[in-house]
C-alpha cells in the first residue's frame, strides 16, 4: 500500500450528525486528492484507509482538515511503479507494517511466572502482551478496582475524606484514568507499537475515532470500561490480577554483575497478611508517585537518579475563550470540539514555563495520595463539554534545587534521612526531589485552609501582586473546594518570577490567556517524576538484574501512550530474556507490506 500525507481540504467539506455524534469520513474527495496527486484515476485506487486527521487554522479565514492516508491500488504491481516514481516525494511511502508481532512464546516448564507491579497504562500493557505469549502474568496492584478506587476519590472530592491507597494516583488503571484520556504522544515509535496500544483500546470499548484523530482522547468514564475488558483478557489468559496488593521490599540475591532479584515481599492490605512472592522477573511499572517504594529501592541499593520535573499551579480559563483564540470563527463546530493548546516561554531568569496536560472542557480535580497534602490535576469526559478549559502551568527545575540538607530529609522521611548528610559536593541525592514536592504539598494544605481546600487566586491579582478575596467571572471547577488569597508563597520565588512574565506573553500568543478573572489553583507537583530508576539496553536495572523499571514512575514515559508502549517494550524484554533471545531492536520495522 501507498501512504500519501498532506492531503488537505476545506472544514465545510466535511460531514457531521451531532445528532449521534457521527463524522463521516470524506473517502470520494479523498480518493480525487489521492489520485491527483500520484497521476492515475481515482476507479484504479482499490481501498483507501485514513491514518490521521488534523486541522490546520493556521489561516483563520479557512481552516484545512488536513489527512494522511493509505491506499491500495486495483493493480498492485503499479504500487511499486508509483513508489519509485514518487522516491524524491516527502509525502508519498510505502505504508509500513504497524501490526505487533510476538517475539516468541513462553516454555512449558517456566519456573516462575513474570510479576508486574502497578497496573496502570504500562503495567497493564506489559501483562496484556506477557498474557498473549503465554507467559500467565501475576499482576500486583496496591489499589482497588477502578469502579470501587472511583468511588474512593469521589469521597475526597465531596467529603474531604482521602484514602491513601485507593485515589486519582493509586488503583486500576492508574493516575491516567482521571485524566483527559489523551491518547497521543511526542515520542519515537518506529515499531509503531502505540498502534497496537490504541487498536487494543478500540477492541476494548474505545470509539474507533481514536485510530485516526491527530489528538485522540477517550475520558474518565469510557477509560473505565476499557480498564476493566483489558483485565479480563488478561485472565481469560491465564494471568492473574491481585488488588490491594502492596509491593513492601524486594529479596536481592548475589553481588557485582551477578545480583539479582529473588522475590518479592507483599502486604496484602484487605487481611493484612504479609507473603513472600517467588520470582526472578519483575516489571515494575510504578506511577510517579509510589514514593514509599523509590525509597525502598534505596535502601536495597538500586541504582536510581534525581532527575528534573516541573512544578506550578493549575490555570483556568472559559472553554469559550480558548475556542475563540484557536479557532477564530469557526469556534463551536462539533468536528473541531473543545480547542486545546500548547504554551512555552523562556523566562528571563533562565526558566522555562510552560502549559502541561491541557485539559478541555474539563475539571481541576484533588490529586493527593498523601494526608495533609494537596495536589492538583486536570481531567476531562469523552465530550469535554465543561465550562472551563483547564492546564498546568509550570516552570521547570533541576536536581540543583532540590534540598540536600538533614533537616528537610528529616521531615520528609519521619526522621530517616538516607545518608544525605555524607553526600559529596556536586552531587544530588536520588530522594531529594519527593522533599521539594512534599514541601511544596504540605504548604499548599497549610494555604488552603488544613482541609483539603486548593490555595487559589485570580491570573489579574497574581501578575499585580495583590490578594484574591472572591470568584469573579470564572467558577473554579476544583473541589473540594478553593480558598482564595495569595499563591506568592505556593512555589519557590523563581517559579513566582517565570510565571507573572510568561502570563502577558501568553496572553500575546492566545488572546485572552492573561484575563484577570482566569483563576489559578495550586499546587502542580506531580508533573512527571522527581526520579530516574536506570536500566540498560536488556531494559533491565543497570545494578539488579530481573529488575525491569518501567513507566512513568521509572521516567520512561510520560502519558498514557508512551507508557502503554514501554509496557509492551518491557514485556518484550522479559519474553527474551526468559527465553534468550535478543530484545527486538528499537529501529524501525520493514518500511514495506500490508498495514
Amino acid at each position: 500500500m501507498i501512504r500519501l500525507a498532506e492531503l488537505k481540504l476545506p472544514l465545510s467539506a466535511l460531514e457531521y450528525h451531532p445528532e449521534n455524534h457521527t463524522e463521516f469520513l470524506p473517502e470520494a474527495q479523498l480518493r480525487t486528492l489521492a489520485a491527483e496527486r500520484l497521476g492515475i484515476a481515482p476507479a484504479a485506487i482499490a481501498q483507501l484507509n485514513v491514518f490521521k486527521r488534523s486541522f490546520d487554522a493556521r489561516q483563520k479565514a479557512e481552516l484545512l482538515a488536513v489527512y494522511i492516508v493509505d491506499i491500495g491500488l486495483a493493480d498492485a504491481n503499479q504500487e511499486a511503479a508509483l513508489l519509485a516514481q514518487f522516491a524524491e516525494h516527502s509525502h508519498v511511502n510505502p505504508t509500513p507494517d504497524m501490526s505487533w508481532t510476538a517475539v516468541g512464546q513462553a516454555p512449558a516448564d517456566l519456573q516462575h511466572r513474570p510479576v508486574v507491579v502497578g497496573f496502570g497504562p504500562c503495567g497493564m500493557f506489559a501483562a496484556l502482551v506477557l498474557a498473549q505469549m503465554g507467559f500467565r502474568p501475576i499482576v500486583l496492584e496496591r489499589g482497588k478496582t477502578v469502579r470501587e478506587r472511583t468511588k474512593d476519590t469521589w469521597r475526597l472530592w465531596r467529603k474531604r475524606e482521602l484514602t491513601p491507597e485507593s485515589n486519582v494516583q493509586f488503583g486500576e488503571g492508574g493516575a491516567g484514568t482521571f485524566s483527559d484520556g489523551k491518547l497521543y504522544s511526542q515520542i519515537k515509535d518506529p515499531r509503531h507499537l502505540g498502534r497496537k496500544v490504541l487498536q487494543e483500546f478500540v477492541t476494548y470499548g474505545a470509539p474507533e475515532e481514536i485510530l485516526y484523530a491527530a489528538h485522540p482522547h477517550i475520558g474518565t468514564f469510557k477509560l473505565v470500561k476499557l480498564v476493566e475488558g483489558i483485565r479480563a483478557e488478561i485472565t481469560r489468559l491465564g494471568g492473574e490480577i491481585r488488588f490491594e496488593q502492596r509491593v513492601t521490599d524486594i529479596t536481592v540475591a548475589g553481588e557485582g554483575d551477578a545480583r539479582h532479584v529473588t522475590a518479592l515481599q507483599v502486604l496484602n492490605q484487605a487481611s493484612g497478611e504479609n507473603y513472600a512472592l517467588q520470582t526472578d522477573q519483575v516489571v515494575m511499572a510504578l506511577g510517579h508517585s509510589a514514593r514509599d517504594t523509590f525509597t525502598m529501592f534505596y535502601e536495597r541499593g538500586v541504582y536510581m537518579e534525581a532527575k528534573p520535573f516541573s512544578v506550578g499551579f493549575r490555570i483556568e480559563h472559559p472553554q469559550s475563550v480558548i475556542d475563540q483564540a484557536r479557532w477564530g470563527k469557526h469556534a463551536g463546530h462539533p468536528l473541531l470540539g473543545a480547542a486545546d493548546y500548547k504554551l512555552v516561554h523562556h523566562a528571563k531568569n533562565g526558566r522555562a514555563v510552560y502549559s502541561f496536560c491541557m485539559c478541555p472542557g474539563g475539571t481541576v480535580v484533588a490529586a493527593t495520595s498523601e494526608p495533609e497534602r494537596v495536589v492538583t490535576n486536570g481531567m476531562s469526559q469523552y465530550s469535554r463539554a465543561e465550562r472551563n478549559a483547564n492546564a498546568g502551568m509550570v516552570c521547570a527545575i533541576e536536581p540543583s534545587d532540590y534540598p540536600q540538607d538533614v533537616k528537610s530529609f528529616a521531615w520528609a522521611f519521619e526522621g530517616k534521612t538516607y545518608g544525605v548528610e555524607n553526600l559529596p559536593a556536586g552531587q544530588y541525592h536520588p530522594l531529594s526531589g519527593v522533599v521539594l514536592q512534599r514541601q511544596l504539598e504540605s504548604k499548599a494544605y497549610l494555604l488552603g485552609g488544613r482541609n483539603y481546600n486548593a490555595p487559589g487566586q485570580l491570573v489579574g491579582d497574581f501578575i499585580a501582586g495583590t490578594d484574591s478575596s472572591a470568584v469573579g467571572d470564572v467558577p473554579p471547577s476544583y473541589k473540594p473546594g478553593i480558598t482564595w488569597g495569595s499563591l506568592h508563597h505556593a512555589l519557590p520565588a523563581y517559579a513566582i518570577e517565570a510565571m507573572r512574565e510568561a502570563l502577558p506573553v501568553f496572553g500575546k500568543k492566545l488572546r485572552g490567556y492573561d484575563m484577570h478573572e482566569a483563576v489559578l489553583t495550586g499546587v502542580e507537583t506531580r508533573t512527571s517524576s522527581p526520579v530516574k530508576i536506570t536500566r540498560g539496553a536488556d531494559f533491565q536495572s543497570v545494578n539488579t538484574r530481573g529488575l525491569y523499571p518501567a513507566g512513568e514512575g521509572a521516567s520512561y514515559a510520560g502519558g498514557i501512550l508512551s507508557a502503554g508502549v514501554d509496557g509492551i517494550k518491557v514485556g518484550e524484554a522479559v519474553a527474551c530474556a526468559v527465553l534468550g533471545l535478543p530484545v527486538p531492536s528499537s529501529g524501525a520495522r520493514n518500511s514495506g507490506g500490508m498495514a
